[in-house]
């Protein structure tokens, strides 16, 4: 399956990109980053926090690949459009995966479900899918990068 399948089963719509927008998903990626390292957060909120910054990184990839996730199941498909986008290994997307449902019980149904470890997996996890998004849009799409 490729996004174009996926255009066609309404799981994403056709979207043009712009360098401001680009621009301003690394920017939100980068001040969560650094946001998530704030000391004195709750491992819940870091990992929020870093999840947030993974996400941003793989909607540019999606909107630099011509597509923006549909609003049904938006967070599921921006994740696993990885796969199809920058070539993730399906270890990265599964794992980005297991924390957007960790994410999902901790924010909406119980407070400390998130130990130190995963928040510092997740803040890992976003920091390599930075690098990763990063590089490909300079081997892919060089004239969407801030200059």
């Amino acid at each position: 399956m490729n996004l174009h399948d996926w255009l066609r089963l309404g799981w994403v719509t056709e979207h043009q990109t712009s360098p401001q927008e680009i621009a301003d998903l690394l920017a939100v990626a980068t001040r969560d980053l650094r946001d998530c390292r704030t000391p004195g957060l709750s491992p819940d909120w870091r990992l929020n926090i870093a999840y947030n910054a993974a996400l941003q990184m793989a909607a540019a990839a999606l909107a630099a690949s011509g597509y923006r996730a549909a609003r049904e199941m938006h967070h599921y498909r921006v994740i696993q459009s990885l796969g199809l986008t920058i070539a993730a290994p399906s270890t990265i997307v599964d794992q980005m995966d297991g924390f957007r449902r960790k994410r999902n019980m901790g924010g909406y149904e119980r407070a400390g479900l998130v130990s130190e470890q995963e928040a510092e997996e997740m803040i890992a996890l976003a920091e390599g899918l930075k690098c990763s998004v990063v590089s490909w849009l300079e081997d892919n799409h060089p004239d969407l990068l801030p200059q």
